[in-house]
C-alpha cells in the first residue's frame, strides 16, 4: 500500500530559501517562513523544506506527494531573455533560480500537485517560456488588496470565492504567460494575481499573492493549501 493511502500526512516539498541572517542557529541557513509551514500543516500536510540543489530533481521529488513553490528573492533577468537587469532587482541567486526551475518543470511534468505562491508563480511563468514585468509602476509591496478571480478555475474551487484580499509584496509581474498558462485572477490595476495551466497533469494553481499572511484567519486564503493537501491526498 502507499503511503498516501496511510494514515498519515501527505509530504509536501517545500524548496528552502538561502538566508545570510539566523542569529539563533548562529550560521546562515535554509529556511522557509513560519507562516508557509503551519498553513501547510493545517491543511493536513507534512511540510519537508529541501535543499537547493538542481540534480537530480525528478528522482528527489518521487518521494512527495505535492510541491508548494514560496516566495523569494527575484530571478534573474537573463532566465527570461532580458538583456539587462532593472536597477531595483534584488536578491538573484543563480543556484536558487536554477533549482526553482527545475522544481517547477519536473512537478508539472510529472503531475505532482503544485501550489506557487509570489516568486514561486513567477517561476512557473518563466519555466513555460514567459516573461517579467522587472519593476512595476505601481508597487505592491506591503500591501492588502482584492483580488477578482475567474470562475470556474482550480483557484476559485480553493478560496470558495470570486474575491479575496490578497496580502502582496512584489515589484515585479507577469508580462507575457507562459505556453499553456492561464490567468485566473487579477488586481483593479490589471496586475496578473493567478495563474493555471490548461491541461496540466496534476492540480496546479499559482497566486502572485501571499496566502500565508493572513491565511490564520482567511478561509479563502486557507483554502489554497488545503486544496493542496487534498490533492496530495489523492
Amino acid at each position: 500500500m502507499s503511503r498516501t493511502h496511510r494514515s498519515v500526512r501527505p509530504l509536501i516539498a517545500i524548496p528552502a530559501r538561502f538566508s545570510a541572517t539566523t542569529s539563533a542557529l548562529r550560521y546562515a541557513a535554509e529556511v522557509n517562513a513560519r507562516a508557509l509551514i503551519e498553513a501547510v500543516w493545517r491543511a493536513g500536510g507534512e511540510p519537508a523544506s529541501i535543499h537547493p540543489d538542481a540534480t537530480d530533481v525528478p528522482a528527489r521529488l518521487a518521494r512527495f506527494d505535492g510541491v508548494l513553490l514560496p516566495g523569494g528573492g527575484d530571478l534573474a533577468p537573463h532566465r527570461y531573455g532580458a538583456a539587462a537587469a532593472h536597477e531595483a532587482v534584488y536578491d538573484v541567486d543563480d543556484l536558487q533560480d536554477t533549482f526553482d526551475l527545475e522544481v517547477a518543470r519536473a512537478a508539472l511534468e510529472s503531475g505532482l500537485p503544485l501550489l506557487a505562491v509570489c516568486r514561486g508563480l513567477q517561476v512557473v511563468n518563466v519555466a513555460l517560456g514567459g516573461t517579467l514585468e522587472q519593476h512595476m509602476d505601481s508597487d505592491h509591496r506591503h500591501l492588502v488588496h482584492p483580488v477578482t478571480i475567474r470562475r470556474g478555475t482550480l483557484l476559485e474551487r480553493a478560496a470558495g470565492a470570486e474575491k479575496a484580499d490578497a496580502s502582496c509584496y512584489h515589484h515585479q509581474r507577469v508580462d507575457r504567460p507562459g505556453e499553456g498558462l492561464t490567468v485566473t485572477a487579477r488586481a483593479a490595476d490589471g496586475t496578473v494575481e493567478g495563474l493555471e495551466l490548461t491541461g496540466a497533469r496534476g492540480w496546479c494553481t499559482a497566486v502572485q499573492w501571499h496566502p500565508e499572511d493572513t491565511a490564520h484567519e482567511d478561509p479563502a486564503q486557507q483554502g489554497l493549501f488545503d486544496a493542496l493537501v487534498q490533492a496530495a491526498r489523492r
